[in-house]
């Protein structure tokens, strides 16, 4: 890979790091802090939380016709969701195992928190609960695709593909025959050594290995 690509990509790394940091600190300094994976509000907030909550029958009345009529199709969705989640599962368990691919934590993509915010009623909890659901299987499912890609065809697409893993910026050049056969073993190697844990820097790139 093009050494001044590979900086361009560390910087942009350490920046999207040092935001997300700083964003969570200023949302500790602001009402919570963080003990572990529980949440602590600071004193008297989550009474400010309490007043501020729109009763469930008062939201329920205020909701759009069009909202109710979409419901079935937005909750119908928790069936494929919840076999696609049993399916990762095995999957990970049988074939990482195989291949010797650390598996990916669950826990680091599903995050359920928000239906412990005081300020939310019963509709808006499960609404938040679900979509924090979906939308970390979906990140939890990618990260596993991702691994899965890596160790049996680590090619760039020809055409741009949009919200790639981090990983994918190393693999071999679309068309790039001879790179891909000589590093080939190298990515499957370099992701086997891989610790579990959610999108770390990628340094996969087979020439500085």
């Amino acid at each position: 890979m093009n050494h001044n690509i590979q900086q361009l990509r560390e910087k942009i790394y350490a920046l999207e790091t040092e935001i997300e940091t700083a964003l969570h600190e200023q949302s500790d300094q602001l009402i919570y802090r963080l003990k572990g994976r529980r949440v602590l509000f600071e004193e008297g907030i989550k009474e400010q939380h309490r007043q501020l909550k729109t009763r469930w029958y008062r939201w329920f009345a205020d909701t759009e016709l069009r909202h109710l009529l979409s419901a079935p199709f937005v909750y119908g969705m928790i069936v494929p969701m919840v076999l696609l989640d049993v399916f990762l599962l095995v999957f990970q368990q049988v074939c990482f195992r195989l291949y010797r691919i650390p598996r990916a934590v669950r826990a680091d993509y599903v995050v359920l928190d928000r239906h412990r915010l005081a300020y939310l009623n019963l509709f808006e909890k499960i609404n938040c609960a679900y979509c924090g659901y979906g939308n970390g299987l979906f990140a939890y499912a990618g990260e596993i695709a991702s691994r899965t890609e890596q160790y049996w065809c680590p090619i760039k697409h020809a055409r741009r593909a949009k919200d790639t893993r981090p990983r994918y910026a190393n693999f071999v050049d679309y068309g790039d025959a001879e790179s891909y056969r000589e590093s080939a073993l190298t990515f499957r190697k370099t992701i086997g050594d891989e610790k579990n844990s959610v999108d770390q820097k990628p340094d996969l790139n087979p020439e500085e290995l």
